[in-house]
Parts: structure tokens; sequence; C-alpha cells
């Protein structure tokens, strides 16, 4: 796994070791994740920009935010998802993937918490359940 630490990994070992909140970036297959504390980066996107990073590759990441008390994942799945033209199993295929890829990344960086979906982004099995 490729991890990029943002501003340094010194900064964020430092935030991590205080529990901050933690921005993080999983890249769908699982190879890349990229974290800072929330503070220096404020936002999932600009965090990409930071890095070095188009904003626009925000669809190529799972968005998470984190400490040790859970791991809260911003539901927001691409329509291009997968390729798949077919929205519920588009969500479905999304859902699954990212809670396979999401708790590995998080074991790696040494966070074995529970992934959770906040209820403004659960909209989404609302639909589904239509």
């Amino acid at each position: 796994m490729n991890i990029t630490f943002y501003p340094d990994k010194e900064s964020v070992t430092a935030a991590m070791e205080q529990d901050e909140p933690l921005l993080v970036l999983v890249g769908f297959n699982g190879e890349q994740v990229i974290l800072s504390q929330i503070d220096e980066a404020v936002e999932h996107h600009i965090l990409l920009r930071k890095v070095g990073l188009p904003d626009t590759d925000i669809d190529k990441y799972f968005r998470i935010v984190l400490d040790r008390s859970g791991a809260d994942w911003t539901f927001v799945c691409p329509p291009d998802y997968n390729g798949m033209t077919r929205k519920d199993k588009r969500i479905e295929r999304f859902f699954k993937d990212g809670m396979t890829v999401i708790p590995e990344a998080l074991k790696e960086l040494g966070y074995d918490v529970l992934v959770e979906i906040p209820k403004r982004y659960r909209r989404h099995f609302d639909m589904m359940g239509d």
C-alpha cells in the first residue's frame, strides 16, 4: 500500500497519537491511501489538491473521516463506478467494495474500528428500497 501523508508523516503521526480526526482517501483498489489531520486539509477534495493531485480525482477514492472511535464513510457513489449503468447494482457494488477495502486500509494504518455511513449519506439505501 502506498501511503501519502499531508503535510508530512511526522505531523500526521503526531495527530494520530493525539487521536485527532483525520481525513482519509482510500483508492478503490486499496493500493493508494492519502491522509491528513482534518484541520490541515479541511475537505477531501482540498486534500487531493494539497498533495498535488487534481480535485476532480475525488471520484477515484473512498472518503473517510477517522479517529479511534470509528470511521465515518462519506458514501457518494460515482455515476461511472465500475462501468455499471444500473444505479441500484452500482451502489450495491460500491458498498460491498468499500466495506472490503476500507477496513483493510484502516487496519494497515493501525485503526481497527467500525466503518459507518452517517445518516445524511444513506439516501442511496432509501432509494434502493423503493
